[in-house]
């Protein structure tokens, strides 16, 4: 397995539209190991191929959670790959989070999803899943699903809130 580099905005391939997955071989499934590895080592909960370069309909998330609420209680893992996701239904009610990116490092916004959407994907191994998904799941696949369509985060906020989170990128990138 590999840490993968993380596109950053504005770098241009992350307003690539990924291309759909035609089969699932040995070297999608080093992909999508090297991706789960690039996630938890950043730290982050949701990858899409597109943000190491790979313009495919692919994404993983685990959204590790603690055992209890103590800071050092374990995280447990529960990785989920996302291949040719797509969204057949979202709900009329909005759900309001404050959103993170690993292309927009260390900037938070708060975005509105729909709160429950209604989702089909395949995983690793081909099988096809449909379901109902909600809570902090149906947003980071919302988010994760719209870098395969091109789109930030911070593309869903007023155009003067887009500018200064971009204005703060430019400046941490200075400091560091």
């Amino acid at each position: 397995m590999a840490i993968l580099p993380i596109l950053e905005a504005p770098d241009p391939r992350l307003r690539t539209i990924s291309t759909p997955v035609e089969a699932i071989d040995d070297e999608l499934q080093t992909l999508i190991d090297d991706m789960f590895e690039t996630m938890y080592e950043a730290p982050g909960i949701g990858l899409a191929a597109i943000q190491v370069g790979v313009p495919k309909r692919i994404l993983v998330i685990d959204l590790q959670e603690r055992e209890s609420d103590e800071e050092d209680a374990p995280v447990v893992r529960n990785p989920m790959v996302f291949i040719n996701p797509q969204i057949l239904e979202g709900s009329e009610q909005l759900s309001i989070y404050n959103e993170g990116c690993l292309s927009v490092p260390e900037q938070y916004a708060e975005v509105e999803r729909p709160a429950t959407i209604r989702a089909s994907w395949m995983d690793r191994e081909g099988r096809i899943h449909e379901q109902t998904l909600d809570g902090l799941l149906a947003t980071c696949l919302q988010h994760e699903m719209d870098h395969l369509e091109g789109i930030l985060f911070i593309d869903h906020l007023s155009r003067l809130k887009r500018e200064m989170v971009l204005k703060k990128l430019q400046k941490a990138r200075r400091a560091a």
